[in-house]
């Protein structure tokens, strides 16, 4: 067991890469705070770590919503006691088109999911990481925060500030022995966004455009990604901080 009794939320946790992210830390020894906006799909996901062995609860919450984050944040404490790791997963797009055809409504929606939700989780679980003597903020971001490409750009733009303010959380919540991370995970089929992200139906010609920019060769999946959080909420990550880790097969390089 790499990360025992952790208490851990996982955000957006009832399908795709949460609940793989949400899976693997309950397979390591993590207590799992699993939430999603979808209450049968995060109950599906908490149920199937309890049948497994492990240890979770389901909260359902409005990542974008200040009462609901604070309120998540509370349950994970009520629940275990504790707060060690906050990994911040919910995520949205638009459809991939032109930046001018993106609506206002889009737009809030993208920046309220990817952004707003970083500021509100920082918010509430902050003052219970001080109050602890420390924790760890994991944010799932995008490789199209690095190197962004037409058709996704307010989605890109959003990943970016996500980077951006994770690195300068790092250096501003260091001293209270918070750290502060993110995953740049590339392109995922299994998702349910990748329609949007592809800008249709993901045919055989839209995976081979994706797949052709992987120099290893193939997509990300939900364990890549639950690996790389796995390690950065471990103990062996403990001076790890500010730092990206790109799961995109070279994509970046």
């Amino acid at each position: 067991m790499r990360i025992p009794n952790k208490s851990i939320i996982v955000t957006g946790a009832g399908g795709g890469i949460g609940e793989g992210i949400a899976m693997r830390l309950a397979a390591e020894g993590a207590r799992v705070v699993v939430n999603d906006i979808q209450a049968s799909a995060g109950e599906r996901v908490a149920s199937a770590i309890r049948a497994s062995g492990g240890q979770a609860q389901f909260v359902a919450a409005d990542v974008t919503r200040n009462d609901d984050m604070a309120r998540l944040v509370a349950a994970a404490v009520q629940h275990y006691g504790r707060l060690d790791v906050m990994v911040n997963n919910a995520g949205w797009t638009h459809r991939n088109q032109p930046a001018l055809d993106v609506s206002e409504a889009e737009f809030d929606r993208c920046f309220a999911v990817n952004v707003k939700s970083l500021y509100l989780a920082t918010i509430h679980a902050t003052p219970v990481f001080r109050a602890q003597g420390g924790g760890s903020f994991i944010t799932i971001a995008s490789t199209a925060g690095l190197r962004p490409r037409p058709g996704l750009t307010w989605f890109n733009a959003s990943k970016g500030a996500a980077i951006t303010l994770s690195k300068s959380l790092a250096a501003e919540l260091g001293p209270d022995n918070i750290r502060v991370n993110c995953i740049n995970p590339v392109f995922n089929p299994d998702t349910g966004l990748s329609a949007e992200f592809a800008g249709g139906p993901l045919d055989e010609t839209r995976r081979a455009r994706f797949l052709s920019t992987i120099p290893l060769g193939r997509f990300s999946t939900a364990l890549d990604v639950a690996n790389a959080v796995l390690y950065l909420a471990s103990d062996e990550a403990a001076f790890i901080s500010g730092v990206c880790i790109e799961v995109d097969g070279a994509r970046c390089v």
